[in-house]
């Protein structure tokens, strides 16, 4: 069984009940770290996902909220003794930044260090990210202020899909990433430059013909995020909650 599992939801401020948004997928055979929030070891312990079972880390692009916990990360599994080689995913511009991150930290000298694979995701549409006994991962470009990458998730067993827009303005390749998946998570950080509000996601829902829209990546603190869900509801007539951390979805 493939489960989906929210480690953070917020946007780029998180609040004490809200981590940067990531997240994690489980199978049979993989374990998918999606992004890299401020503290992926702390949330990966508590949802119980060794560091050593991790076999994959998609990072989505190259912005502090979505990679900051990246270094402490590997310097963490390190620490820890991991052997087991890691795969990293992304475009060529994250990959780059974050080689180049990493060599700041001098990590080629960490003694014993575990081997780590980069693979460039092609800049396509429907680029194939990875494929498992129980899921396959595609993604396209979306939206942002820089190259992004968006998400679909397939269960090979019943082709069940969850669909995650990242961080994006409002665009056609969401609605196509997310056609007719189960799920949708969608951030609505608001109706800003590379950014979508809570009803635009809706209206992207509708046109994709999802059956249910997770809102993420919003604005948490002192903000009244129920009316995100309201707002979302004025154009999608399927269910509509807020993605909370820790939150599980089963395909």
């Amino acid at each position: 069984m493939v489960k989906f599992i929210i480690l953070g939801s917020s946007n780029a401020i998180p609040d004490e009940h809200h981590e940067n948004t990531h997240m994690a997928i489980t199978s049979n055979d993989r374990a998918v770290l999606i992004d890299c929030g401020n503290s992926p070891t702390l949330r990966l312990r508590q949802v119980g996902i060794s560091l050593d079972n991790l076999t994959d880390i998609i990072l989505t692009h190259f912005h502090p909220d979505h990679i900051s916990g990246f270094p402490t990360l590997l310097m963490n599994m390190w620490l820890l003794g991991r052997s087991a080689p890691l795969n990293i995913h992304g475009l060529k511009h994250t990959l780059d930044r974050v080689e180049r991150m990493m060599e700041s930290f001098d990590w080629d000298s960490w003694p014993n260090f575990f081997s780590v694979t980069f693979h460039v995701i092609a800049e396509d549409e429907m680029a194939l990210v990875l494929e498992g006994e129980e899921l396959k991962i595609n993604s396209s470009p979306v939206q942002h202020m820089i190259p992004t990458i968006g998400l679909r998730i397939e269960q090979s067993s019943n082709h069940k899909v969850l669909a995650y827009s990242c961080d994006t303005s409002p665009c056609q390749s969401v609605i196509d990433l997310a056609r007719g998946a189960s799920v949708l998570i969608h951030e609505s950080s608001g109706d800003s430059m590379g950014h979508t509000s809570a009803s635009q996601a809706g209206e992207i829902a509708t046109k994709a013909g999802v059956e249910i829209l997770y809102l993420i990546h919003y604005p948490t603190g002192n903000n009244n995020t129920q009316k995100l869900v309201e707002q979302a509801r004025t154009n999608f007539t399927g269910f509509v909650d807020l993605a909370r951390d820790f939150m599980e979805i089963e395909l």
